[in-house]
């Protein structure tokens, strides 16, 4: 089918456009909460709150001015925490809806006890009855998960008026949206028809519970029949011109009309959506600890550990230098210009592992028996001690305990344009250790497959990002330190 063909002319003067009512006054990104989701909120504030009454009551204990308030302060905690983590939005189904569920509960609960601690709310209030109100109200919040979760398949299996919907678009996009929308119960609509402009929409499985529709006229057609009640217009970013096209078509039928922006032919980094003065705004590229909370987590994560960990190595940091110093002649710490995450440059620190030597311009990585590697560099490296003199790089903020590993500037060069989005390791902080380097991928990369893995494990890295994900590294780091791939 051609893309453009039979759709109606539209001419719009400057004028005609910059009258139309509401431009750029109404904003573009707006939730859509039903009343369901507003009571499901309202059941898991009474099953926060209630229990600590409940406490109080059956223990004697006066319903005081304090615990007013740190019920209150329960009550803004769980509006502020709950809809970011999805609580209300998600199905809360099995082990991953009660481990999401705990998370929220446990962040509440820590900020319950940071205000209550500041306002010595907590004082006069028995530690028993603190730990009973906690728990019981957990348990409570998993049982109005369980209700709710149970009701809205009531009603979705009962509801006789689901939206007849149609997906018009081309290639991958076309099939993803339409089966995550077949196979989303949740929905208060089923696709009926798709539209694929490409022509090779090919899938058994969706096939046979959609109807492939040919053309614009069909479903024009079907709109008059009142068979289409709304129509989704996936196409990428390259057909922009036919998605305003399809718009114009259908703008004037008495059907919704929904754009699905195909942004996933592009390398995405991070990727999200969000707003300025109403505009929305899609970020392709972004570093996931920029500014803001984030970075600040992470960078204190970073230094207080760094700093204890100084504290706690300081004899092995010691005996080290001492075997460095003893064994070859040259300086203890080495030291090279690395690429750093924000552009500039810095200096990377190790412990020295091999005899002092002059590089003709690239910087050779270390090879199996390689000539250079001292005795004691041998083991340093294997064991990867020779990098501990990173943590004052951590210290001192030009690196990370966690991130992709500082290459060198030569290897930099030399990968750039060999590998796509290799210069986007450098969105963040380099790291002393990552996600690549637990999987395995670390020492010398013989080929440009090799160094092809670990950035992809580096990008997904910075893709996942979360305070948690960089805990589990460091935890699983040291048994991969004898990796084989290691000299």
């Amino acid at each position: 089918m051609n893309s453009t063909q039979d759709l109606p002319a539209f001419v719009s003067s400057q004028a005609e456009e910059d009258i139309r009512p509401g431009r750029f006054h109404k904003r573009l990104l707006q939730t859509h909460d039903g009343l369901f989701r507003y009571i499901e909120y309202c059941l898991y504030l009474i099953a926060a709150v209630f229990p600590l009454y409940l406490q109080l009551y059956l223990s004697g204990h006066p319903f005081d001015s304090g615990c007013r308030f740190l019920c209150a302060i329960t009550a803004f905690s769980v509006l502020l925490v709950y809809p970011k983590l999805g609580i209300g939005r998600k199905s809360l189904v099995g082990l991953a809806g009660l481990s999401r569920l705990s998370r929220a509960w446990a962040l509440v609960v820590a900020i319950i006890i940071s205000v209550a601690v500041f306002t010595s709310t907590l004082e006069a209030l028995d530690p028993g009855i603190l730990f009973g109100w906690l728990v019981s109200s957990l348990a409570a919040q998993i049982l109005v998960s369980g209700f709710c979760f149970r009701l809205r398949l009531f009603l979705v299996n009962r509801s006789s008026k689901r939206t007849a919907s149609v997906i018009i678009g081309s290639g991958s996009a076309v099939e993803l949206l339409a089966s995550k929308m077949v196979n989303n119960i949740w929905l208060d609509e089923k696709i009926v028809g798709i539209c694929d402009l490409s022509g090779k929409f090919n899938n058994p499985e969706l096939s046979d519970s959609v109807n492939l529709i040919a053309n614009l006229k069909e479903i024009e057609k079907k709109i008059e029949n009142r068979e289409i009640s709304r129509v989704y217009i996936t196409l990428s970013l390259a057909k922009t011109p036919e998605i305003a096209q399809y718009y114009q078509a259908l703008q004037h039928k008495q059907i919704d009309v929904i754009w699905v922006p195909d942004i996933y032919e592009l390398d995405l980094l991070n990727h999200c959506v969000r707003e300025i003065g109403g505009l929305p705004l899609i970020t392709l590229n972004e570093t996931p600890h920029y500014s803001g909370f984030k970075s600040f987590v992470k960078g204190m994560f970073d230094r207080v550990l760094a700093g204890l960990l100084i504290i706690a190595l300081s004899p092995v940091l010691l005996v080290i230098a001492a075997a460095v110093k003893y064994t070859s002649s040259g300086a203890i710490i080495f030291k090279q210009q690395r690429d750093g995450w924000d552009g500039s440059k810095f200096n990377v620190y190790k412990f020295r592992s091999m005899y002092e030597h002059q590089e003709n311009g690239f910087v050779q990585q270390a090879t199996r028996g390689d000539s250079r590697i001292t005795p004691i560099g041998n083991f340093l490296r294997k064991t990867s001690l020779d990098e501990l003199p990173q943590l004052f790089n951590v210290l001192f903020g030009s690196m990370s305990l966690v991130g992709p590993r500082p290459h060198a500037i030569s290897h930099n060069q030399y990968y750039s344009d060999k590998i796509r989005q290799y210069m986007a390791r450098g969105r963040v902080k380099p790291g002393m250790t990552g996600l690549a380097q637990i999987r395995g991928f670390r020492g010398e990369t013989a080929n440009i497959e090799e160094m092809e893995a670990r950035v992809k494990s580096d990008l997904e890295y910075i893709n996942s990002w979360t305070p948690l994900l960089d805990l589990k590294i460091l935890v699983m780091t040291p048994f991969t330190l004898l990796s084989k791939n290691a000299y």
